[in-house]
């Protein structure tokens, strides 16, 4: 679940500029493209925010610790639960009626009072047109033993997610995850995935797809771990885990 919000500039003469500004905003957006080449959106180019993983990508890193420790500090609202939620500006017919496209076919009967939402990971999927898909189950404790699972080097391939959301609404769950080889961090990467209101159908999410490295220093086994997380940075689940990348899918 991820909300983009555009702002619109604001221009107080209603685009009636003399040349002498328009000349300038022109001079100052060559100046930009000129430091800053690895910002144009030409199809030639490589846009930002690209999901393609190549070997040169899987080994840039990133540190996530500055953003973890600034969710941390945003001081949020109090907590309610879904039925507080619902009696909230009841009478605002536009928030009403957001409400109840967010809780689709929740039975309000049986919410109950709970403030936490129960988050329950089912599977997680790795989705491939190479190759029928690769159901990974989840032990309770979040720890696969031995070799989780196996990729072909430079296969195309999702992330598929089945969970269940129970007692409250989950706002602004999030994967992250961080990758090592042979001890030093290799990739990391974070994704939203949205907000969910409880019902007794699990949900499935796919993420954006990604290739798989490819080339000899490529190859070889990795330890990974991912975490879901909401919001309030409370993680729902932790997974911790070894997979290979091989030749050939295993």
């Amino acid at each position: 679940m991820s909300l983009a919000v555009g702002a619109v500039p604001s221009c107080s003469n209603m685009g009636f500029d003399d040349d002498k500004e328009a000349a300038e905003d022109k001079s100052k957006t060559l100046e930009k493209k000129a430091t800053h080449p690895e910002e144009s959106d030409d199809d030639g180019g490589g846009k930002i925010g690209s999901r393609q993983m190549s070997e040169s990508s899987f080994y840039a890193t990133e540190d996530d610790d500055n953003d973890d420790e600034h969710r941390a500090s945003i001081q949020l609202g109090p907590q309610c639960t879904l039925k507080e939620q619902l009696e909230k500006d009841k009478d605002d017919e536009s928030l009403r009626k957001w409400k109840e496209q967010l809780l689709g076919s929740v039975d309000i009967d049986n919410i109950g009072e709970t403030l936490e939402p129960e988050v329950k990971f089912l599977s997680v999927s790795i989705v491939s047109p190479d190759r029928t898909d690769i159901v990974l189950s989840i032990p309770e404790d979040g720890n696969p033993q031995g070799l989780w699972f196996t990729l072909k080097e430079g296969s195309h391939y999702r992330l598929k997610f089945s969970f269940q959301v129970g007692n409250n609404i989950v706002s602004g769950l999030r994967y992250t995850n961080t990758v090592w080889k042979t001890g030093v961090k290799v990739f990391s990467t974070k994704e939203m995935i949205g907000t969910f209101s409880p019902q007794l159908e699990p949900y499935t999410h796919e993420m954006p797809e990604e290739t798989a490295p490819s080339g000899f220093f490529a190859r070889g086994s990795y330890t990974a771990k991912s975490k879901f997380l909401d919001d309030d940075n409370k993680c729902y689940l932790e997974i911790n885990y070894t997979f290979d990348i091989r030749k050939e899918w295993a």
